[in-house]
């Protein structure tokens, strides 16, 4: 079985490789609540620029960008739910918390951990 960098094992469900058995098990559990009617527009890894790329002193700055794990929208209240798995050994990770808070404030939309 594969291993992430942080020591989880991937899992493949349904043919799409997981980063954990953590997310794998979410995923079950959000097509479930998809099948029942409870959520719909359920996306994996959707990708949020933070920053664009830009031009400084001749040199070109790539975009900073974030990817969740899951969004999707609950159909009771039309609301929109980005989720991030993650172990609490990597939601203390100097990088992610930035990106983060970058999400956040650009998008207004408090991102979910589950931990």
């Amino acid at each position: 079985m594969l291993r992430s960098k942080f020591f989880s094992k991937k899992v493949t469900i349904e043919g799409i490789t997981f980063d954990s058995k953590k997310e794998g098990n979410y995923y079950l559990k959000l097509k479930e609540l998809e099948k029942e009617g409870k959520i719909k527009d359920l996306e994996l890894q959707k990708e949020y620029v933070l920053q664009d790329k830009f031009k400084l002193g001749g040199k070109t700055r790539r975009q900073i960008t974030y990817k969740s794990d899951f969004t999707y929208v609950s159909v009771e209240d039309n609301k929109l739910h980005v989720v991030d798995i993650k172990s609490p050994y990597t939601a203390k990770d100097k990088v992610y918390r930035l990106k983060k808070k970058l999400f956040e404030y650009k998008y207004g939309i408090e991102l979910e951990e589950i931990i």
